[in-house]
């Protein structure tokens, strides 16, 4: 799936869930007093740079996090929400992800492919992002869906 009309509205980052069966692959932030959310579950994602656009961002701030490259066709949702600072969020499916592919960058403490419900209920996952996941996922539970 292509990004569609991904650049009509400012944005400034782009985050992605990657669902691995019944998991989502996330990240504990470092713990330092000058980042947002510091020590707090993460999914993978971060900033635009230059003329990026929301795919572009969050496939390049997967394989700077986790040494990752993830084809764009495994991307089955987006959506936008308006800011400031404006913000998509990227949904996608890697059954067959090997863990043993991933790589710590230089950000962050830890990686973990986590329980779906167990980042949901998370007392020190981001709270916006377990919102966005949630909606990811019940999309994901449709009937019809991939």
């Amino acid at each position: 799936m292509a990004d569609t009309n991904d650049n009509a509205a400012p944005f400034d980052g782009a985050k992605l869930a990657i669902l691995v069966g019944g998991h989502v692959l996330t990240l504990l932030r470092d713990d330092r007093p000058d980042i947002p959310f510091p020590g707090l579950w993460d999914l993978p994602g971060g900033g635009r740079e230059a003329a990026e656009t929301p795919t572009a961002t969050a496939l390049r701030e997967l394989h700077e996090e986790l040494g990752l490259r993830m084809s764009p066709a495994r991307i089955c949702y987006r959506r936008y929400y308006p800011g400031p600072p404006g913000r998509w969020f990227l949904g996608a499916k890697w059954p067959d992800l090997d863990p043993a592919m991933v790589r710590m960058g230089d950000e962050g403490q830890d990686w973990a492919l986590m329980p779906v419900q167990e980042f949901l209920n998370h007392p020190r996952a981001i709270v916006h992002l377990q919102d966005r996941l949630r909606r990811f996922v019940a999309m994901m539970d449709r009937p019809g869906r991939p």
